[in-house]
Parts: structure tokens; sequence; C-alpha cells
């Protein structure tokens, strides 16, 4: 009797204690809550962004796609009528979204590249270690921590016609005063100089990340190989920058294709909105705004839109398709 007790005690110390099969339960259910953390965690994290964005961008893109294909007006949005692409065929037989198209583009590329050449001098200086450095560095980021309405004001202010000091330093040398609002090419000049003005110390902030990034051992070397220093900027700092730079020639084209607040404050008034009197420094920006909020046509308004996105996507193709040829190329 007392041999049996033994062995069975022995056989239950070898099974060891039965458990409840809640622990088993317990078991699959904290795997379960592991797996969801690890593999749901990542959309939680990002799920705020496609909120934001389906709130902010995805849903007024969708809904001003619709708007363009109806006849609407500011005072009755409730009351659409079905035009289907009659607002593009009008746009695309309309001289002012030429002439706002051309002038864009011509803008563009009149701020767009100095502002970028002088971005990639200025960032080549501040790269090398100098008295001063950081006050530079901060100094360049000012223009764009300024707001786009006091920059205009100011430059407006500078090239005002018969009291700018623009004009007061041409008479001070001979030269006759320049009407900047009313002609062409001057106030194209002019609107290109305040965007210059704010944006190539940012963009000189980006070369300067770009270029601290590039290893010492390169510029070392081509030293050793008797490079100069033109020739170590033209061939190591440039090709090591390059991605960077086409970053900033993207960034600056949707800038450009989106300008509005400062030809619109140089207008100094009515001519603001229409870019002149004779639509001379007119943007796609400023169509948009006139199509919408002065001739109350917001169908005209959201086709101008659309045309300006679609645009941009022509752009960022052209630049995908050049990029993807260099590399075959290369």
């Amino acid at each position: 009797m007392a041999t049996s007790i033994t062995k069975a005690q022995a056989g239950e110390g070898r099974r060891g204690p039965s458990r409840p099969d809640g622990d088993g339960a317990g078991r699959r259910r904290g795997a379960l809550l592991h797996r969801l953390d690890v593999k749901g965690a990542p959309y939680a994290f990002v799920a705020p962004f496609f909120v934001v964005f389906a709130a902010f961008s995805f849903y007024p893109l969708v809904y001003t796609s619709w708007i363009s294909l109806h006849r609407v007006e500011l005072a009755t949005l409730d009351v659409m009528e079905w035009v289907a692409f009659d607002n593009y065929v009008d746009l695309w037989n309309d001289s002012r979204f030429w002439n706002a198209l051309a002038n864009t583009f011509t803008i563009g590329v009149i701020s767009t590249v100095p502002q970028l050449l002088m971005a990639l001098g200025l960032a080549h200086l501040l790269n090398y270690r100098m008295r001063g450095s950081l006050f530079f560095r901060i100094a360049s980021l000012v223009p764009y921590a300024t707001s786009v309405g006091a920059a205009a004001l100011v430059f407006t202010m500078l090239f005002e016609r018969d009291f700018g000091m623009i004009n007061w330093v041409f008479g001070l040398v001979g030269l006759d005063p320049v009407d900047w609002e009313a002609d062409k090419w001057p106030a194209q000049a002019a609107i290109s100089t305040i965007v210059i003005w704010r944006w190539t110390g940012y963009n000189a902030l980006l070369y300067l990340a770009a270029m601290q990034a590039i290893p010492a051992d390169r510029y070392e070397a081509a030293a050793i190989d008797g490079a100069s220093r033109w020739r170590q900027f033209t061939n190591v700092t440039v090709p090591g920058i390059r991605s960077t730079i086409v970053f900033t020639i993207v960034l600056s084209t949707i800038g450009a294709t989106q300008l509005f607040g400062e030809p619109l404050i140089f207008g100094q008034g009515p001519n603001g909105v229409t870019g002149g009197a004779d639509n001379q420094y007119q943007t796609l920006g400023l169509l948009l705004y006139e199509e919408g909020w002065k001739n109350y046509q917001m169908g005209r308004s959201a086709t101008v839109a659309w045309a300006m996105f679609l645009l941009l996507v022509l752009v960022l193709v052209t630049q995908r398709l050049i990029e993807r040829l260099r590399s075959r190329t290369s």
C-alpha cells in the first residue's frame, strides 16, 4: 500500500501539477496582442498623417476636380450645372491662360536659376571654417522667416517708380527711371528679386547640409592629385550633392508654379489680381484667384487649379524619366 502511494506521488511529481485551461488561452491572447503590436503599430503611427492628408489634401483635390466639371458661381456654391469638359476647352482657348502660363514660366526661370546658383555658392562659402559661421547660417534664414507680405511690401517700395530707392540710384549714375510695374520684363524682374531674396538662404542651408555629409577623404584625395579648389567643387562637391540639387529644382518649380503673394502685393491694388493692366505679370495663381474671387466662376477657377496640378505632374514625370535615362547611360 505504501509502495503504491509512493509510486503515485512520484508519477505526479514527474508530470507536475495540472494547470487550468485558462493559461493556454492567456498565452494565445498574449501572442495575438504581440503580433498586433508588431504588425499594427507602424500603421497606427502613420495613421494621423493619412487622416490629415485625406481631410485637407485628398478630399479637396477630388472635390475640386468635381467642381471643374460644372458651372458654379461663388454666391451659389450649392447650385451646379454639369458642363463636362467645357471648362477645360474654354481654358485651352483662353489667351489669358497661355499668357499666365508663359509669365509663370519666365518668372520661374528668372527667379530659380540665379537663386539656386547663388545658394550653391553661398553654401560652398559657409562650408569652410570661418569666424562667425553660425551667425551667417542663421542670417541666411532670416529672409525665409520673413512673411511674404512684409517682404513684397518692402520690395514694392524699393521698386516704386517715382520715389523708389532703385530709381533713385539709377538717377545718381545718370540712368532714366524705370516703370517697374507697368512694363513686362521690369515687373517680372522685380517679382523675381523678391523670390530670390526669400529663398536663396533656405536652399543654401539645404546644400550646406548635403555638403557636410560628403566624406572628407574625397577632398583629401583630390588635393593629393593636385586638384584646385574649383576642380574640387566641380568634381567632388557638385556630384556629391546631386540628389539635393535635383530636390531643390523640383521644390523651386513647385513654388514658381504656385507663385501668388509676391505679384499680388506688387500690383498695389486692383492691378495686383490681374497681373498689371495688360496682364504682363499675371501668373497661374493670380488667374485662379481672378476667376474664382473676382469673376465668381468657381468652376473655371477649379479648372485652373487642376491645370496647375497636371503641369506639376508633367514636370515630375519628366524629371523621373530624365533621371532614369541618365542612370541607364551611366
